[in-house]
């Protein structure tokens, strides 16, 4: 199973979180193909961000889990975002900026641009990987969503992620302070605005510094479970990993326990909004 669905009993919230990048079962087939050793395999996981959720369900919110990693499997890229450069028999398509830097479903590289395979892989090699990781998982979160819109009127799906506090120092500017926390609902195309004003008021709560779509807008995920006008939003967050992991190890600091004691505490504010009516937006 490449993921993992944890449901409370009972289920008290609209409220869904997921962790779709902090898979870290690497099969077998991707350790004996990757010229990449150590952890670099892994520098693209959303590292241990499992964990710190993991206590939505003790919230009353469903908690899905994705136990394939990034690295052999995007589950935040469509299912047609294969990369020609990677996949044999692949016809170049239109632009697709994630794609041609080698992030697309089946990524070319982990962080920094660094080669996950010496060669290509087969077009039936992506599709299997498709069809054993990436439906099961969108096949489970879609189903999840229509449970929780049917039973309490609306969806909100909290989509978390991490990023690399290089990469979110260096999109803040020199001089600047960095955002410890980056929200993106795709400039409200995916969540109405009083869900964002309530998550970012979770977070502000708890003194975290929080940024709204810069650098990071949402990407698959948002774009394709989005729907505001049918009760159904999308929140992405993403967390500075310095906050509580060793990014250059990949182990959690001495910092961990008391980030996922606040992520339990911000979380505890965010079940609140499944538990009242939740607002409709125009499209």
């Amino acid at each position: 199973m490449p993921y993992e669905l944890i449901q409370p009993d009972p289920v008290t919230t609209g409220v869904v979180f997921a962790s779709p990048h902090s898979g870290r079962d690497y099969p077998a087939d991707l350790r004996d193909r990757t010229v990449l050793r150590g952890t670099a395999l892994r520098s693209s996981e959303d590292a241990f961000m499992d964990l710190l959720v993991a206590d939505a369900p003790r919230l009353g919110a469903p908690l899905l889990i994705a136990l394939t990693p990034r690295a052999y499997v995007d589950l935040n890229r469509a299912e047609d975002e294969l990369d020609p450069a990677l996949v044999d028999g692949v016809r170049q398509g239109a632009h697709n900026p994630r794609v041609s830097s080698g992030l697309g479903v089946i990524p070319r590289v982990v962080a920094g641009g660094r080669a996950i395979y010496s060669g290509k892989l087969s077009l039936g090699e992506a599709r299997r990987r498709i069809d054993r990781h990436w439906r099961p998982y969108h096949a489970a979160l879609d189903d999840l969503l229509r449970c929780q819109r049917a039973r309490f009127g609306s969806a909100v799906l909290l989509d978390c992620h991490s990023m690399p506090h290089e990469a979110i120092e260096a999109a803040a500017g020199r001089g600047s302070v960095p955002p410890d926390v980056v929200l993106g609902d795709r400039f409200g195309a995916s969540a109405a605005g009083e869900i964002m004003d309530s998550v970012e008021a979770a977070f502000q709560a708890e003194g975290l510094r929080v940024a709204r779509n810069a650098p990071f807008a949402g990407a698959y995920i948002s774009q394709r479970y989005g729907r505001p006008s049918q009760s159904q939003h999308v929140v992405q967050i993403e967390i500075d990993r310095s906050l509580y992991m060793d990014e250059r190890r990949l182990v959690p600091s001495d910092r961990f326990d008391d980030m996922r004691a606040l992520m339990t505490r911000a979380m505890a504010r965010i079940v609140r909004i499944g538990q009242r009516d939740l607002p409709m937006a125009a499209e």
